[in-house]
């Protein structure tokens, strides 16, 4: 079983017996009754009930497979976890005035007593006769630290958990560093003294073509300007590349992408209806247009816009770039530019699955092949798919460098969350509703 479906199992089977522990309480308390106006309050509560026993047990580790390994460990997790959430239920029964109060107080020590039996039993019997498939996690660390040491015995003590110590050495040049990444298959890599090896960790990601999990053991100021992603025994770990989203990551941003993206497009009908009106009565047909850009693992798709230039605007200069007060800009293109009016057909990309709503900005592949060759670590926004909007896009315009907008992808691509997917939406309708940003 995958990690990934584990962690399903654990938040379903927790749900289901939270609920059964609950009614097999009323059933013990009322002699095999369920009196309506008592299960009522139950019935009532029942949701906040469900996320009670998953909030309780993802605070005790529940479901960090790592964290409850043993028979005691899950015992001692489960016993906390329910006892916390059985608490938690008496109050807000408490307070949840007159149609929860009938709660009779007699199911809360029997629905704790049968959910500690079932959330460990069947724990228990996952660890007796279910398994857990560990991504394997080929690691290599090096440095110049007396940490490397430690944390070689800390990979070491993981290795039922899919980490395998390959090497602990030096620091490595560069080009020995890659052969022996492809030669021994390694996918991780931990640094152990980062501050003397800046321009080196600089290199080893910009040019990492094997798309390695890169985690440097931090100094007080690396911990200052950003957050601890892991522990590895008791050593902080900040991780400065990674293989991206997790699959579920990506899954639910798909659906995330599906969703507002129909439904932008539904709302915005109206607006792109008078848009289309104005282009054509401005300066006639066509009113959409079509282009090259380049999109994840360099992919060539054809991008979908309103047209914002004067009809063959690059016939005699060939392609550039758009720059402030660009004369190729028609009247309405103008316009259409200053509220990002011309990137909103771009949705129908998106539910191509041509790009993303948020991601680094697609570029023309006339320029994608000269950034690649001046730009250094250009090559990398090509691991995710290209945004409506992103980080560049609501922090920048039309005329900001491809070297600004390099660090701005960079920035979104090793530190992408859902969090920071919502920050940008919003920061998006500020740009969309202000003109900020555009030339």
């Amino acid at each position: 079983m995958s990690r990934f479906r584990f962690y399903l199992l654990s938040l379903l089977l927790d749900a289901a017996f939270a609920n059964v522990a609950l009614i097999a309480a009323f059933f013990v308390r009322f002699g095999g009754q369920l009196p309506a106006y008592n299960f009522g309050a139950y019935l009532i509560m029942a949701p906040l009930i469900t996320l009670l026993y998953l909030f309780t047990g993802w605070v005790y580790g529940l479901y960090t497979p790592e964290n409850i390994d043993t028979p005691w460990g899950v015992s001692s997790s489960v016993f906390k976890a329910v006892t916390l959430a059985i608490l938690l239920v008496v109050v807000a029964a408490f307070l949840g005035g007159t149609a929860t109060t009938a709660f009779s107080r007699w199911t809360f020590p029997l629905a704790w007593l049968f959910s500690l039996i079932l959330l460990i039993g069947w724990r228990l019997l996952f660890l007796r006769f279910g398994s857990i498939h560990w991504p394997e996690q080929r690691t290599l660390i090096f440095g110049d630290s007396p940490l490397v040491a430690e944390l070689a015995r800390d990979v070491s003590a993981r290795s039922k958990w899919g980490w395998t110590l390959v090497e602990a050495l030096p620091t490595p040049d560069i080009a020995a560093l890659r052969e022996r990444v492809q030669a021994d298959e390694i996918n991780r890599i931990i640094i152990a003294d980062p501050a003397c090896q800046r321009e080196y960790i600089e290199q080893l990601v910009l040019t990492d073509e094997a798309h390695l999990t890169i985690d440097v053991v931090p100094e007080l100021y690396e911990i200052f300007i950003g957050h601890t992603d892991a522990i590895l025994g008791d050593i902080p770990l900040m991780r400065i590349a990674s293989r991206g989203m997790y699959r579920y990551q990506l899954v639910l941003k798909r659906i995330f992408d599906l969703l507002l993206s129909a439904l932008a497009l539904i709302v915005a009908s109206p607006l792109l209806l008078i848009a289309a009106l104005a282009i054509l009565i401005d300066d006639g047909r066509p009113v959409i247009y079509r282009q090259e850009r380049v999109g994840r693992d360099r992919k060539v798709f054809k991008i979908i816009k309103f047209r914002t230039m004067r009809r063959n605007a690059e016939q005699l200069s060939g392609p550039v770039l758009a720059t402030e007060d660009d004369p190729r800009v028609t009247r309405v293109g103008r316009i259409l530019r200053h509220y990002r009016i011309d990137e909103i057909l771009q949705l129908i990309n998106v539910l191509r699955g041509d790009m993303s709503l948020i991601g680094p900005r697609p570029e023309r592949p006339v320029f994608v092949e000269e950034f690649l060759c001046s730009i250094t670590g250009y090559g990398e926004r090509f691991h995710i798919k290209p945004g409506v909007t992103g980080l560049a896009q609501v922090n920048g315009g039309y005329a900001t460098t491809p070297e600004r907008k390099l660090k701005y992808d960079l920035m979104y691509l090793y530190h992408q969350s859902f969090t920071m997917d919502l920050q940008i939406v919003v920061e998006t309708a500020k740009v969309v509703l202000t003109g900020r940003g555009a030339q």
